[in-house]
């Protein structure tokens, strides 16, 4: 008897259907996977036995043998578990065989029959919707499910509680969609002292979805204000809610199957690897630039990363998405991020103090600063100096504007900038993600100030690719002030920002 059941594999954030048939025919007693599959899926197998006795039923002494349709599509990951057994329960005519046509299922098995959650049921239950089937999941994955509007979810605990729902002897309470709650602790811009003009920085890199880099003595408040970021960026629309929680969910992070609606702020050690912070690896999962789709990748001690780990990121900060090539498949991520960056201006970290400042000054300035590779830094729109806080500042106890307040400008210039560009028809939201052929109709200047802008970029030895930046966060500059058109102060203030 042939039976079968669909279940899904991943490219990228991509679920794709892969259908799972069961046969189970007359000779020698056998429980084989066909098909291309690596050990997890091949583990299947005791796993499925185990949990089909620990409930009374044991495989008949026939041949059973499994395929994974198509062969050569690379399947890996537990989630076949469930739908084997299923499409096994089928074949032994426990189960209707209209199961097989209803729904998509996914799941690991425990030995006690228990069905344990696993990644990427958020991206399978948007193919279910999609082919208006619907979805057989852990408890545990139900609210994560419901997200995908498909027909309905099945979310039982344990195998033997879905075989009593699907024998009609019981009814499972639908599982209800979650959102996050609680939003991660953030720092508020009214403890940092001083360092205005990084403030500033950090107002138009919220507003325009720039990226920055702090340089600074040690104590300067370059991490104090990177972790003031996430405090004054504006929540997830739903639409990049979905976004990030599918990639979440495929890493294995999506906590507890909540969708996620801060932007995500991500801040890797300067020891991780290449493969973690891109992307790849033996499964190929993404990385830290993916996680922090739709929000904040924040590298500290920025030249202490290894130098191929910088460089891996320079064509996902110009594309917004990372590739990740096998031999036998390639990977696509989103990884659309603000990119902030800290770093001290030499190793002794005080090469702009004459009393701190160590024997090799200016040498072990121009060494340690030589490590960012001049295509990376190309791609960074503002950079900002901070030299330390005199401690006299501390004194004074006048509070200083909270992320409220910047914030509530940040909401206004995001607006002003998405009616605008809505008006003008281009389909972006930021200005950070303007492309090369908007930007004559988003960021048209007058005669005067284009002739001053293009005279201080050759004079400032700009790239095109600088240039651009520029006149993007000059964009920004003018919709904090809700400014229809970028004047020369704007201009002006971009450029400040540009060098060092």
């Amino acid at each position: 008897m042939l039976s079968r059941i669909t279940t899904v594999a991943f490219q990228g954030i991509q679920a794709v259907p892969v259908d799972v048939q069961v046969q189970i025919a007359n000779g020698l007693p056998a429980f084989n996977i066909v098909g291309l599959a690596d050990k997890t899926v091949a583990e299947s197998r005791e796993r499925i036995r185990s949990a089909l006795t620990s409930i009374g039923l044991s495989l008949p002494p026939k041949r059973i043998t499994v395929n994974l349709s198509p062969a050569d599509m690379q399947k890996e990951g537990s989630h076949f578990d469930l739908p084997i057994a299923i499409a096994v329960l089928i074949g032994l005519e426990v189960i209707s065989a209209e199961v097989s046509s209803a729904y998509v299922a996914l799941g690991e098995l425990s030995l006690a029959g228990d069905l344990l959650p696993v990644n990427g049921v958020l991206p399978a239950a948007f193919y279910a919707a999609s082919e208006a089937k619907k979805v057989i999941c852990p408890h545990k994955n139900g609210p994560e499910a419901t997200w995908g509007g498909g027909q309905g979810v099945l979310a039982p605990l344990t195998l033997i509680q879905l075989i009593q729902c699907l024998q009609g002897k019981i009814v499972l309470e639908s599982p209800k969609p979650e959102v996050q709650q609680h939003r991660p602790e953030t720092v508020d811009l009214s403890l940092v002292k001083g360092q205005e003009t990084s403030k500033r920085a950090l107002e138009i890199t919220a507003a325009g979805g720039h990226n920055l880099l702090m340089i600074g003595s040690p104590g300067a408040g370059k991490s104090l204000l990177a972790a003031c970021l996430p405090g004054i960026l504006p929540e997830l629309t739903p639409k990049e809610a979905l976004e990030v929680s599918m990639i979440h969910s495929i890493a294995g992070v999506l906590n507890e199957g909540a969708l996620l609606k801060d932007r995500p702020f991500r801040a890797p050690h300067h020891s991780a690897s290449m493969p973690s912070l891109v992307g790849g690896g033996l499964k190929a999962k993404p990385g830290e630039i993916s996680l922090a789709h739709n929000g904040v990748l924040f590298l500290d001690e920025l030249p202490e990363f290894q130098r191929m780990t910088l460089e891996a990121l320079r064509q996902p900060l110009e594309t917004g998405s990372v590739s990740i090539s096998r031999a036998n498949a390639r990977y696509t991520y989103p990884a659309d991020v603000q990119f902030v960056a800290a770093m001290n201006p030499c190793r002794c970290g005080y090469g702009d103090d004459p009393v701190k400042a160590c024997s090799k000054v200016p040498k072990c300035l121009e060494e340690y600063q030589s490590k960012i590779s001049g295509p990376l830094m190309d791609r960074i729109d503002l950079k900002v100096y901070m030299k330390a806080v005199d401690l006299d500042v501390f004194r004074d106890k006048a509070s200083a504007e909270s992320s409220a307040v910047v914030k509530t400008r940040i909401m206004n210039a995001r607006n002003y900038q998405q009616q605008r560009l809505s008006t003008l028809g281009i389909p972006v939201s930021v200005n950070a993600n303007l492309s090369q052929k908007h930007m004559e109709t988003a960021c048209a200047l007058s005669t005067d100030v284009e002739s001053f802008c293009f005279d201080t970029a050759q004079k400032l030895s700009l790239s095109a690719r600088g240039l651009f930046r520029t006149l993007k966060v000059a964009r920004t500059i003018a919709d904090l002030d809700e400014s229809a058109e970028i004047q020369k102060k704007h201009i002006s203030e971009a450029f400040a920002y540009r060098l060092i």
